[in-house]
Protein backbone atom coordinates (compact mmCIF):
# COMPACT_ATOMS: atom_id res chain seq x y z
CA UNK A 1 0.00 0.00 0.00
CA UNK A 2 1.20 3.44 -0.93
CA UNK A 3 2.13 6.18 1.54
CA UNK A 4 -0.68 8.47 0.59
CA UNK A 5 -3.02 5.74 0.29
CA UNK A 6 -2.21 4.45 3.95
CA UNK A 7 -2.79 8.16 5.39
CA UNK A 8 -5.75 8.45 3.99
CA UNK A 9 -7.07 5.03 5.66
CA UNK A 10 -5.19 6.59 9.03
CA UNK A 11 -6.90 10.05 8.41
CA UNK A 12 -9.96 7.75 8.32
CA UNK A 13 -9.64 5.99 11.09
CA UNK A 14 -8.83 8.88 13.50
CA UNK A 15 -12.10 10.79 12.13
CA UNK A 16 -13.96 7.24 12.82
CA UNK A 17 -12.94 8.06 16.98
CA UNK A 18 -15.63 10.87 16.64
CA UNK A 19 -15.64 14.39 17.89
CA UNK A 20 -13.71 17.35 15.57
CA UNK A 21 -10.37 17.06 15.09
CA UNK A 22 -8.63 20.07 13.99
CA UNK A 23 -6.66 20.75 11.05
CA UNK A 24 -3.28 21.01 13.13
CA UNK A 25 -4.12 18.24 14.96
CA UNK A 26 -4.50 15.81 11.81
CA UNK A 27 -1.50 17.12 10.15
CA UNK A 28 0.90 16.21 13.83
CA UNK A 29 -0.58 12.58 13.82
CA UNK A 30 0.04 11.90 9.88
CA UNK A 31 3.35 14.09 9.99
CA UNK A 32 1.65 15.63 6.28
CA UNK A 33 1.13 19.44 6.36
CA UNK A 34 -2.22 20.91 7.07
CA UNK A 35 -2.69 21.33 2.96
CA UNK A 36 -2.03 17.85 2.72
CA UNK A 37 -4.20 17.09 5.03
CA UNK A 38 -7.10 18.99 3.22
CA UNK A 39 -6.24 17.26 0.15
CA UNK A 40 -6.77 13.86 2.03
CA UNK A 41 -9.72 15.10 3.47
CA UNK A 42 -10.99 15.59 -0.71
CA UNK A 43 -9.87 11.92 -1.33
CA UNK A 44 -12.92 11.03 1.51
CA UNK A 45 -15.02 13.11 -0.07
CA UNK A 46 -14.32 11.93 -3.60
CA UNK A 47 -15.02 8.31 -2.44
CA UNK A 48 -18.39 9.54 -0.96
CA UNK A 49 -17.09 9.23 3.13
CA UNK A 50 -19.40 12.20 4.55
CA UNK A 51 -16.39 14.00 6.08
CA UNK A 52 -18.07 18.08 7.66
CA UNK A 53 -15.94 20.55 7.90
CA UNK A 54 -16.99 22.50 10.58
CA UNK A 55 -15.81 26.28 10.90
CA UNK A 56 -14.49 28.28 13.58
CA UNK A 57 -12.03 28.77 16.10
CA UNK A 58 -12.64 24.96 17.88
CA UNK A 59 -13.35 24.13 14.17
CA UNK A 60 -11.45 21.53 11.91
CA UNK A 61 -12.87 17.68 10.23
CA UNK A 62 -15.46 15.30 11.44
CA UNK A 63 -17.58 12.39 10.30
CA UNK A 64 -21.12 13.49 9.41
CA UNK A 65 -24.15 10.98 8.93
CA UNK A 66 -24.12 9.41 5.08
CA UNK A 67 -26.32 7.92 2.46
CA UNK A 68 -24.19 4.58 3.55
CA UNK A 69 -21.92 3.19 6.08
CA UNK A 70 -17.78 4.54 5.18
CA UNK A 71 -15.22 1.92 5.76
CA UNK A 72 -14.62 0.70 8.68
CA UNK A 73 -11.13 0.80 10.24
CA UNK A 74 -11.15 -1.51 13.06
CA UNK A 75 -8.11 -1.98 15.37
CA UNK A 76 -7.03 -5.63 16.32
CA UNK A 77 -9.06 -5.46 19.97
CA UNK A 78 -12.16 -4.05 18.11
CA UNK A 79 -12.00 -6.56 15.29
CA UNK A 80 -11.99 -9.16 18.03
CA UNK A 81 -15.11 -7.41 20.22
CA UNK A 82 -17.55 -7.69 16.95
CA UNK A 83 -16.28 -10.91 15.73
CA UNK A 84 -16.68 -12.30 19.04
CA UNK A 85 -19.56 -10.23 19.79
CA UNK A 86 -21.59 -11.41 16.55
CA UNK A 87 -20.59 -15.12 17.64
CA UNK A 88 -22.05 -14.92 21.48
CA UNK A 89 -25.60 -13.07 19.68
CA UNK A 90 -25.71 -15.89 17.82
CA UNK A 91 -25.06 -18.30 20.82
CA UNK A 92 -27.50 -16.39 23.01
CA UNK A 93 -30.43 -16.05 20.49
CA UNK A 94 -30.20 -12.23 21.05
CA UNK A 95 -28.83 -11.46 17.42
CA UNK A 96 -31.59 -9.53 16.00
CA UNK A 97 -31.32 -9.93 12.27
CA UNK A 98 -31.71 -13.56 9.95
CA UNK A 99 -28.93 -16.03 10.75
CA UNK A 100 -27.82 -15.17 7.38
CA UNK A 101 -27.04 -11.10 8.31
CA UNK A 102 -25.13 -12.24 10.91
CA UNK A 103 -23.10 -14.99 9.04
CA UNK A 104 -22.11 -12.54 6.43
CA UNK A 105 -21.19 -10.07 8.47
CA UNK A 106 -18.57 -12.18 10.31
CA UNK A 107 -17.72 -12.71 6.28
CA UNK A 108 -17.47 -9.81 5.22
CA UNK A 109 -14.57 -8.45 8.46
CA UNK A 110 -12.70 -11.70 8.38
CA UNK A 111 -11.93 -10.97 4.49
CA UNK A 112 -10.89 -7.35 4.74
CA UNK A 113 -8.34 -8.61 8.36
CA UNK A 114 -4.87 -9.10 7.74
CA UNK A 115 -3.62 -12.50 7.48
CA UNK A 116 -1.83 -12.24 10.69
CA UNK A 117 -4.42 -10.90 12.67
CA UNK A 118 -7.14 -13.43 11.13
CA UNK A 119 -5.23 -16.04 11.79
CA UNK A 120 -5.17 -14.88 15.63
CA UNK A 121 -8.81 -14.65 15.59
CA UNK A 122 -9.34 -18.20 13.81
CA UNK A 123 -7.53 -19.66 17.02
CA UNK A 124 -9.62 -18.01 19.09
CA UNK A 125 -12.93 -18.45 17.75
CA UNK A 126 -11.96 -22.35 16.48
CA UNK A 127 -10.98 -22.92 20.31
CA UNK A 128 -13.27 -21.01 22.68
CA UNK A 129 -15.98 -23.56 24.67
CA UNK A 130 -19.18 -22.49 25.94
CA UNK A 131 -20.44 -23.96 28.49
CA UNK A 132 -24.18 -23.69 27.98
CA UNK A 133 -25.66 -24.91 24.59
CA UNK A 134 -26.89 -22.58 21.95
CA UNK A 135 -30.40 -20.43 23.07
CA UNK A 136 -33.30 -21.47 20.97
CA UNK A 137 -33.09 -18.52 18.24
CA UNK A 138 -36.12 -16.38 18.96
CA UNK A 139 -34.77 -13.45 17.29
CA UNK A 140 -37.45 -10.77 16.28
CA UNK A 141 -37.06 -9.22 12.66
CA UNK A 142 -34.93 -5.72 12.18
CA UNK A 143 -38.16 -4.24 10.75
CA UNK A 144 -39.87 -5.22 13.92
CA UNK A 145 -36.85 -3.91 16.43
CA UNK A 146 -36.16 -0.84 14.79
CA UNK A 147 -39.74 1.01 14.42
CA UNK A 148 -40.20 -0.55 17.94
CA UNK A 149 -37.38 0.68 19.89
CA UNK A 150 -38.25 4.07 18.00
CA UNK A 151 -41.32 4.22 19.52
CA UNK A 152 -40.38 3.39 23.15
CA UNK A 153 -37.90 6.31 22.62
CA UNK A 154 -40.00 8.89 21.18
CA UNK A 155 -42.95 7.77 23.34
CA UNK A 156 -45.16 6.63 20.34
CA UNK A 157 -48.01 4.30 20.15
CA UNK A 158 -47.49 1.55 18.06
CA UNK A 159 -49.98 -1.08 15.99
CA UNK A 160 -48.69 -4.68 15.54
CA UNK A 161 -49.85 -8.08 14.81
CA UNK A 162 -49.36 -10.64 17.47
CA UNK A 163 -49.34 -14.12 17.39
CA UNK A 164 -49.92 -15.68 21.13
CA UNK A 165 -47.89 -18.98 22.17
CA UNK A 166 -51.65 -20.61 21.61
CA UNK A 167 -51.95 -19.46 18.26
CA UNK A 168 -53.99 -17.08 16.91
CA UNK A 169 -53.83 -13.27 15.03
CA UNK A 170 -54.78 -9.93 16.33
CA UNK A 171 -54.06 -6.84 16.04
CA UNK A 172 -52.91 -4.58 18.96
CA UNK A 173 -52.47 -1.28 19.83
CA UNK A 174 -49.76 -0.58 22.51
CA UNK A 175 -48.31 2.31 24.43
CA UNK A 176 -44.63 0.56 24.62
CA UNK A 177 -42.81 1.51 27.92
CA UNK A 178 -39.33 -0.54 27.02
CA UNK A 179 -37.33 -3.21 25.53
CA UNK A 180 -36.00 -5.78 27.38
CA UNK A 181 -33.99 -8.92 26.05
CA UNK A 182 -33.87 -11.37 28.95
CA UNK A 183 -33.52 -15.50 28.55
CA UNK A 184 -32.78 -15.34 24.82
CA UNK A 185 -35.44 -13.68 23.67
CA UNK A 186 -36.83 -10.12 23.58
CA UNK A 187 -39.53 -8.49 25.11
CA UNK A 188 -41.71 -5.00 24.89
CA UNK A 189 -43.32 -3.96 27.19
CA UNK A 190 -46.30 -1.42 27.62
CA UNK A 191 -50.02 -0.43 27.53
CA UNK A 192 -52.00 -2.46 25.23
CA UNK A 193 -55.14 -0.42 24.70
CA UNK A 194 -57.24 -3.17 23.08
CA UNK A 195 -57.95 -4.80 26.68
CA UNK A 196 -56.58 -1.30 28.85
CA UNK A 197 -53.99 -3.04 30.90
CA UNK A 198 -50.40 -3.57 31.20
CA UNK A 199 -48.85 -6.61 28.69
CA UNK A 200 -45.73 -8.09 27.67
CA UNK A 201 -45.14 -9.23 24.10
CA UNK A 202 -42.41 -11.22 22.65
CA UNK A 203 -41.45 -9.57 19.43
CA UNK A 204 -40.09 -12.83 17.58
CA UNK A 205 -44.64 -13.19 17.61
CA UNK A 206 -44.58 -9.37 16.17
CA UNK A 207 -45.35 -8.69 13.03
CA UNK A 208 -46.49 -5.63 10.91
CA UNK A 209 -45.67 -2.96 13.04
CA UNK A 210 -46.74 0.90 12.07
CA UNK A 211 -45.98 3.62 14.20
CA UNK A 212 -49.17 6.19 15.31
CA UNK A 213 -49.65 9.43 15.59
CA UNK A 214 -49.48 10.71 18.98
CA UNK A 215 -47.56 10.71 22.18
CA UNK A 216 -48.01 9.23 25.80
CA UNK A 217 -46.28 9.95 29.28
CA UNK A 218 -44.95 6.47 30.31
CA UNK A 219 -46.20 5.69 33.78
CA UNK A 220 -44.12 6.02 36.99
CA UNK A 221 -43.20 3.33 38.60
CA UNK A 222 -41.16 -0.16 37.68
CA UNK A 223 -38.47 -0.22 34.56
CA UNK A 224 -39.11 -2.86 31.53
CA UNK A 225 -36.96 -5.22 32.96
CA UNK A 226 -38.86 -5.56 36.55
CA UNK A 227 -42.42 -5.44 34.43
CA UNK A 228 -41.27 -8.52 32.49
CA UNK A 229 -40.04 -10.59 34.79
CA UNK A 230 -43.23 -9.90 37.01
CA UNK A 231 -45.12 -10.84 34.23
CA UNK A 232 -42.72 -13.88 33.99
CA UNK A 233 -43.38 -15.35 36.87
CA UNK A 234 -47.06 -14.56 37.40
CA UNK A 235 -47.77 -16.37 34.10
CA UNK A 236 -51.36 -18.34 34.27
CA UNK A 237 -49.66 -21.65 34.87
CA UNK A 238 -51.41 -24.41 36.55
CA UNK A 239 -50.54 -24.36 39.63
CA UNK A 240 -50.69 -21.33 42.14
CA UNK A 241 -47.95 -21.69 44.66
CA UNK A 242 -47.19 -19.38 47.71
CA UNK A 243 -44.61 -20.42 50.42
CA UNK A 244 -43.10 -18.68 53.58
CA UNK A 245 -39.72 -18.40 53.69
CA UNK A 246 -36.80 -17.39 56.45
CA UNK A 247 -35.23 -14.60 55.31
CA UNK A 248 -35.38 -10.59 53.95
CA UNK A 249 -36.91 -10.57 50.29
CA UNK A 250 -33.23 -9.07 49.57
CA UNK A 251 -31.65 -12.24 51.00
CA UNK A 252 -34.09 -14.89 49.06
CA UNK A 253 -34.31 -12.75 46.09
CA UNK A 254 -30.75 -13.84 45.48
CA UNK A 255 -31.76 -17.52 44.99
CA UNK A 256 -35.17 -17.23 43.56
CA UNK A 257 -35.06 -14.61 40.12
CA UNK A 258 -37.61 -12.45 39.34
CA UNK A 259 -38.58 -14.40 36.32
CA UNK A 260 -39.45 -17.26 38.87
CA UNK A 261 -41.39 -15.63 42.09
CA UNK A 262 -42.88 -12.68 43.46
CA UNK A 263 -41.59 -11.18 46.92
CA UNK A 264 -44.36 -10.39 48.86
CA UNK A 265 -44.92 -9.30 52.54
CA UNK A 266 -42.40 -9.46 55.15
CA UNK A 267 -43.29 -11.15 58.56
CA UNK A 268 -41.69 -11.79 62.12
CA UNK A 269 -41.15 -15.54 63.02
CA UNK A 270 -41.69 -17.12 66.17
CA UNK A 271 -38.49 -15.89 67.89
CA UNK A 272 -37.82 -17.95 70.77
CA UNK A 273 -34.51 -20.35 71.74
CA UNK A 274 -34.37 -23.92 71.39
CA UNK A 275 -33.86 -26.05 74.20
CA UNK A 276 -33.81 -23.20 76.92
CA UNK A 277 -36.41 -22.48 79.97
CA UNK A 278 -37.80 -20.12 82.68
CA UNK A 279 -37.56 -16.48 82.78
CA UNK A 280 -33.96 -16.06 81.96
CA UNK A 281 -34.44 -18.26 78.98
CA UNK A 282 -37.12 -15.67 77.89
CA UNK A 283 -35.08 -12.77 78.56
CA UNK A 284 -32.31 -13.58 76.78
CA UNK A 285 -34.67 -14.75 73.61
CA UNK A 286 -33.29 -13.00 70.45
CA UNK A 287 -35.47 -10.75 68.35
CA UNK A 288 -37.96 -12.81 65.84
CA UNK A 289 -36.28 -13.77 62.42
CA UNK A 290 -37.75 -12.45 59.32
CA UNK A 291 -39.81 -14.58 57.33
CA UNK A 292 -40.79 -13.62 53.42
CA UNK A 293 -43.93 -14.65 51.20
CA UNK A 294 -42.54 -16.15 48.30
CA UNK A 295 -45.69 -15.97 45.39
CA UNK A 296 -44.81 -18.68 42.56
CA UNK A 297 -47.42 -19.74 38.71
CA UNK A 298 -45.50 -22.99 37.93
CA UNK A 299 -47.24 -25.61 35.57
CA UNK A 300 -45.98 -28.44 37.36
CA UNK A 301 -44.80 -29.06 40.94
CA UNK A 302 -42.65 -32.02 40.99
CA UNK A 303 -39.09 -29.66 40.81
CA UNK A 304 -40.20 -27.37 43.50
CA UNK A 305 -38.91 -29.48 46.36
CA UNK A 306 -35.42 -29.45 45.22
CA UNK A 307 -35.57 -25.49 44.54
CA UNK A 308 -36.79 -24.76 48.03
CA UNK A 309 -34.15 -27.23 49.60
CA UNK A 310 -31.11 -25.47 47.65
CA UNK A 311 -32.83 -22.50 49.53
CA UNK A 312 -31.19 -23.80 52.29
CA UNK A 313 -33.63 -21.53 54.72
CA UNK A 314 -36.71 -22.91 56.52
CA UNK A 315 -40.04 -22.69 55.06
CA UNK A 316 -43.15 -23.56 54.89
CA UNK A 317 -46.32 -24.24 52.66
CA UNK A 318 -48.89 -21.90 52.48
CA UNK A 319 -50.50 -23.54 50.01
CA UNK A 320 -51.18 -25.95 47.79
CA UNK A 321 -51.77 -28.81 50.26
CA UNK A 322 -50.70 -31.18 47.17
CA UNK A 323 -46.83 -29.78 47.86
CA UNK A 324 -46.61 -30.26 51.31
CA UNK A 325 -46.72 -34.37 49.97
CA UNK A 326 -43.85 -33.61 47.67
CA UNK A 327 -41.34 -32.10 50.24
CA UNK A 328 -42.38 -34.88 52.73
CA UNK A 329 -41.34 -37.53 49.86
CA UNK A 330 -38.56 -35.72 48.62
CA UNK A 331 -36.87 -35.44 52.50
CA UNK A 332 -37.71 -39.40 52.68
CA UNK A 333 -35.22 -39.91 49.60
CA UNK A 334 -32.85 -38.09 50.84
CA UNK A 335 -32.76 -39.95 54.03
CA UNK A 336 -32.77 -43.28 52.05
CA UNK A 337 -29.92 -41.74 50.13
CA UNK A 338 -27.82 -40.62 53.10
CA UNK A 339 -28.28 -44.11 54.87
CA UNK A 340 -27.10 -45.83 51.71
CA UNK A 341 -23.94 -47.61 51.30
CA UNK A 342 -21.88 -46.72 47.98
CA UNK A 343 -21.42 -50.00 45.65
CA UNK A 344 -18.17 -51.01 45.80
CA UNK A 345 -16.82 -51.98 42.33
Amino acid sequence: MSRPVSRVLTLLELLQAGGVRTVADLAGRLGVAERTVRRYVDHLIDLDVPVESVRGRYGGYRLAPGHRMPPLMLTDDEALAVLLGLVSGRRTGLTAAADAAGETAAAKIRRVLPERLRRRLDAVLDSVAFTAPPAESAAPETAVLLPVADAVRHHRPVAMRYTGGRGGDGERTLYPYGLVAHAGRWYVTGRDLSVGADRTFRLDRVAGVRILPGSFEPPAGPDPAERVLTALATAPYRHAVTVWVQGTAEEIRTRLPGSVAIMGAEAPGPGGVSGGAGAGAARSAPEPETWSRVEMRVERLDWLPGVLASLDRPFAVERPEELRDLVADFAGRLMDSARRTPPHG
